[in-house]
């Protein structure tokens, strides 16, 4: 049974359709793990039939109605990817009814305090503050940001006891805009970037003109303005002074030119899993909303041999967004020394904390204050290690 036999069962036929279906494919593919787990542990099957599809084997069930925990399958009947009664046949067998799983039922399928963090998560007022890296010189960084960049310097910090200097810069004020948090380290003066680190986007009106000031301060230029391939977009790439690459991307005005954080991945459907939020399965809220970002779209391309999913929490032309990046065959990277994190605001960090522990994400500093203020933290990994730092400042 091929992916495209999938598309013309949903009734699907534009390509942006296709691709919505394929997408949700893989979703489906890597529910496998998670429908294995509740199975493995709960005895509700009384009867059990199967049909399979590429790496996963879906089971329609008829439930006992003794067991506390009971595993509920797919709710395909909302939403774009509905499908329709007419058009879906599986074996004889209407898609409809062989998917069906009732939303007066969908709280039977998670302990309940489990379900009321998934539902928290999914409307926690969350974005994304600022990214954090590490610089040899400090000064010469914050001058080819503000003279080369457009940026303002927002703050600077000095913390002897501790030997390092923060500076933020930005576009905005740090309560309503992404920035950028430099950290200099008393006497280190240069970094390994390793491999695993993509680049920061910016949006400027014009990527030639940009390119131009950037060569007269004496910036490096990796990749010259030029049309995407296969699009229209003007895109340029350059370093900093600690060679951290940027790429430039020549848009209109925007309230959030610092658009983008690009990170390369091992496994992509699996990031995207631990990332994204779906309203399409309520049953698996647990492998689905650890992050409660939106999965903006997701790109093949063969001929550079990469796939790339954009990820965030609202339209990319108005909020900076996470870019994964998966190279085809290559599962591990070098992250080096020099990036830090992301850092992303929520509501309360003990809540994200724990929808991440159940998403299996590994928490390395439990919730808490900073030691002295009322600024909360928690500290963990995603599943190829990129450090999240969730926060929560206190209220006013």
């Amino acid at each position: 049974m091929h992916d495209s036999w999938w598309i013309e069962l949903f009734g699907l036929g534009s390509r942006e359709e296709e691709n919505k279906a394929t997408s949700l494919i893989s979703n489906l593919q890597h529910c496998q793990m998670a429908m294995a787990m509740a199975m493995a542990s709960s005895s509700m099957l009384s009867t059990t039939c199967s049909f399979s599809f590429p790496s996963i084997t879906m089971c329609i069930s008829s439930y006992n109605p003794n067991p506390s925990r009971r595993l509920a399958l797919f709710h395909l009947l909302s939403g774009p990817f509905a499908i329709p009664q007419s058009q879906s046949l599986l074996f004889g067998v209407k898609g409809s009814e062989l998917f069906r799983v009732a939303e007066a039922n969908a709280a039977e399928n998670l302990i309940q305090p489990e379900q009321n963090l998934f539902e928290w998560v999914k409307n926690d007022n969350r974005r994304f503050l600022h990214v954090v890296y590490r610089v040899g010189d400090l000064d010469k960084t914050i001058k080819f940001y503000t003279e080369c960049l457009g940026m303002k310097l927002l703050r600077k910090r000095d913390i002897p006891e501790e030997r390092y200097t923060n500076a933020f810069l930005g576009y905005g004020p740090e309560d309503s805009n992404f920035t950028v948090e430099l950290t200099y380290n008393y006497g280190v003066d240069k970094y390994d970037i390793g491999n695993g680190f993509g680049h920061l986007g910016v949006v400027v009106e014009d990527a030639a003109k940009a390119v131009d000031l950037i060569k007269a301060k004496g910036g490096k230029v990796i990749k010259e303005p030029g049309p995407v391939k296969g699009g229209s977009t003007v895109t340029s790439f350059i370093q900093d002074p600690d060679g951290y690459e940027f790429e430039l991307l020549e848009r209109g005005l925007t309230s959030e030119p610092l658009c983008q954080v690009s990170l390369r991945v091992g496994d992509l459907d699996r990031a995207i899993i631990f990332y994204q939020k779906l309203n399409i399965f309520p049953c698996f809220y647990g492998f689905q909303k650890a992050l409660g970002m939106q999965l903006l779209h997701r790109k093949d391309n063969p001929e550079h041999k990469n796939t790339v999913a954009t990820m965030g929490y609202g339209p990319e032309d108005k909020n900076t967004v996470l870019e994964l990046t998966y190279n085809y065959g290559i599962t591990n990277y070098d992250k080096g020394n020099g990036y830090g994190q992301i850092a992303i605001g929520t509501n309360d960090v003990y809540k994200s904390a724990e929808a991440i522990k159940l998403c299996g994400g590994k928490i390395i500093r439990e919730p808490g204050p900073l030691p002295g203020i009322n600024t909360k933290i928690a500290v963990c990994l995603d599943p190829d290690g990129w450090k999240l730092v969730c926060i929560t400042f206190p209220s006013i």
